[in-house]
């Protein structure tokens, strides 16, 4: 090989590598863009059930995309007119009252004050009451520049939600041209069975957290614990993080009943959670999610903490209909590995060939 060839394939070399660099460094510029515009693609998918039901009986798409718009703007809207203001006050009565609860709780239980001598809790909680205001005040420009931020972000997603919405069928035509000609049937139904898996499980999970955080809500009140509604809304939202958010929204609860109330009363919450728990696995969810997400509980928890490393709460939730959707299309294959080889049909034996007769060989002969 000559110099001049080595150079040029040196050069291609290291224009490739640079290639490929400034291509890494650009994904990484806009990778807050890249998970908000996942974040509406995944979204859009999820409502695209509703979208297609209205389809169904006569709907044009576009009014039907507008439909589900208004009403998932108005269901959220909605939740927060109603919610937030309660929930602030609650949420703030609570934090004021803290070393309150903390104090009766010393008072009453030995076990607890021999751990806050210790450790020193009690001076640690009076601590943070007394310099808390003081930091909300003082961050209340941070406070209102990330709000801010949030709401910028919530419309972009909102945005592009409606349009992926609205060309979903567009993309899932043009997601199956990238493909060759002779593996756009197989391509074709990848999509169809991802769109249906994460559709029908963002609305059975959303449906789920729903139950959860209203049969919280009446227990609470019946109970007469304090901070009913936004122990009721944790509860909700912590139902949607895959395996262990069921369990920390009860843990939320039993704390805070202990702190405020009586033994009695935190022995009735823990059964409830637990009673509840139980219904949640075996009954509401089996009907729910029927037909959607057929997974192991170590596949599930394995996707929920790959997905959950990656995007977070988003990813968790993400993660595990995307892999129903992989489990489904590689089962055809992995059943194909496994069965077991064609029989082939035995051989015909071959047909005798009839000695020639006397007078025929007299003929050759001749």
């Amino acid at each position: 090989m000559t110099f001049a060839r080595t150079y040029r394939l040196a050069i291609a070399a290291g224009l490739g590598l640079l290639t490929v660099a400034a291509g890494a460094f650009a994904v990484y510029s806009v990778r807050q863009v890249l998970v908000q515009v996942l974040i509406a693609l995944f979204v859009a998918v999820s409502l695209d059930p509703a979208v297609r039901l209205l389809i169904r009986h006569g709907v044009r798409r576009s009014i039907a995309v507008g439909i589900i718009g208004v009403l998932v703007l108005a269901v959220l809207a909605g939740f927060v007119w109603s919610l937030v203001p309660p929930l602030v006050g609650q949420a703030g009565d609570l934090l004021a009252n803290i070393p309150h609860y903390q104090q009766e709780l010393q008072e009453r239980s030995r076990t607890y004050r021999e751990i806050a001598d210790r450790y020193g809790l009690t001076e640690r909680l009076t601590e943070l009451a007394k310099t808390l205001p003081a930091k909300v005040g003082g961050g209340a420009l941070g406070v209102v520049t990330g709000i801010f931020s949030a709401l910028v972000n919530v419309l972009l997603v909102t945005v592009l939600t409606i349009y992926f919405m609205a060309d979903l069928p567009r993309i899932r035509r043009g997601l199956v041209r990238l493909v060759p000609r002779s593996s756009r049937p197989r391509a074709a139904q990848a999509v169809n069975v991802v769109v249906d898996k994460v559709g029908g499980y963002m609305i059975g999970n959303l449906i789920i957290s729903l139950f959860a955080g209203v049969s919280s809500f009446v227990c609470l009140i019946a109970l007469g614990v304090p901070f009913a509604l936004p122990l009721a809304v944790w509860v909700a939202l912590t139902d949607l993080i895959p395996m262990i958010g069921a369990t920390v929204g009860a843990a939320g609860c039993c704390v805070v009943a202990l702190v405020t109330g009586d033994v009695t009363s935190t022995v009735v919450v823990v059964l409830f959670f637990v009673a509840y728990q139980q219904l949640e696995n075996y009954l509401i969810a089996p009907r729910v999610l029927r037909n959607t997400v057929d997974l192991s509980s170590v596949a599930v928890l394995l996707a929920a903490l790959t997905g959950g490393a990656i995007l977070g709460v988003v990813g968790a939730l993400m993660a595990i209909p995307i892999v129903a959707a992989i489990k489904v299309l590689m089962t055809p294959m992995v059943e194909a590995l496994n069965e077991p080889p064609a029989r082939q049909p035995p051989a015909e034996p071959p047909v005798p060939i009839p000695a020639p007769r006397d007078e025929d060989s007299s003929k050759l002969e001749a």
